[in-house]
């Protein structure tokens, strides 16, 4: 896989074009915090920016991007935005009046891409295939009257996707998941590819852990890159879409620089099969408490 820039786009199912690198907001307070983080991963060449209902931070992410735009002269149709629906706004009405409500605090006339965020909230335990059902029948109709310009989902699994192909007319173009050292999800990756979905993966770093893997330095010392660079290139060779998130400038400038290299295969493999590295288990979304 061979990309040449922060430019370079990978083509959705609908065939729309998204930024084949984002930069995520999660944990990005809101305020100035959110806001310079934005800016400058837009100064300094990301044109994908993926935020949340969840992470609080909507309103700081859309004036960003609107200061951006208004400084710069960089037209919106040039930056790719994502949001996603949060687990208390499951069914039909509900999603419907959070589509308007992310809308509003974006400052944004439509969405690039809305993701439902999980797809079997506590609240909705007893009845998620519904409640799914209901929240894609409200996200396809504002598909349709151009609110969003792609929808998917995150943090879905096989059952998932099953459960949700049984009612949806249009079939879900991203599945964004957790994809990082150790933690490849090889199988979900080509299931999802399988059914023409574009797979965005999550904390790409995974954790702090691992800056202090043996491996990992062994391999930035090999490639002369820094181990985060590793892994967003990683990421990238593992047929993703990384959204690598830094509230440092220097980090997020570092972050991009992964366009002129390429790990070897076994290398990638190495990488994919890494442990000890203190990694989170990914969730199950389905005992998920929240």
């Amino acid at each position: 896989m061979d990309f040449l820039s922060l430019a370079s786009t990978l083509t959705l199912s609908n065939g729309n074009k998204i930024p084949c690198v984002g930069f995520g907001t999660w944990q990005s307070k809101d305020g100035d915090e959110a806001y310079n983080a934005v800016i400058s991963a837009l100064k300094n060449g990301y044109r994908h920016i993926d935020t949340a209902t969840a992470y609080e931070n909507e309103e700081s992410v859309g004036r960003a991007i609107n200061d951006f735009i208004n400084q710069t002269g960089v037209k919106r149709e040039e930056i790719f935005v994502t949001t996603k629906l949060w687990n208390e706004d499951h069914g039909y009405e509900a999603t419907k009046k959070a589509i308007c409500s992310s809308l509003k605090k974006l400052n944004l006339d439509y969405l690039d891409l809305y993701l439902i965020h999980w797809p079997n909230p506590l609240k909705f335990r007893s009845c998620w295939q519904e409640s799914n059902a209901g929240s894609w029948r409200a996200m396809e109709e504002a598909y349709n009257d151009g609110k969003l310009k792609a929808i998917g989902v995150s943090n879905f699994c096989e059952r998932h996707l099953e459960a949700l192909s049984k009612t949806a007319k249009i079939a879900p173009m991203v599945n964004q998941i957790k994809i990082c050292p150790g933690q490849a999800q090889r199988e979900l990756v080509s299931y999802c590819k399988n059914l023409g979905m574009i797979v965005e993966g999550y904390s790409p770093l995974g954790t702090g852990k691992i800056f202090s893997s043996g491996e990992m330095q062994k391999l930035s010392e090999k490639y002369n890159r820094s181990i985060a660079q590793l892994c967003v290139r990683w990421s990238l060779q593992e047929g993703c879409l990384p959204l690598p998130k830094s509230v440092h400038e220097e980090r997020i400038i570092e972050n991009s620089k992964i366009f002129d290299f390429e790990l070897e295969k076994s290398d990638c493999d190495l990488i994919a099969s890494l442990t000890g590295l203190e990694i989170r288990p990914n969730r199950n979304p389905d005992e998920a408490q929240f």
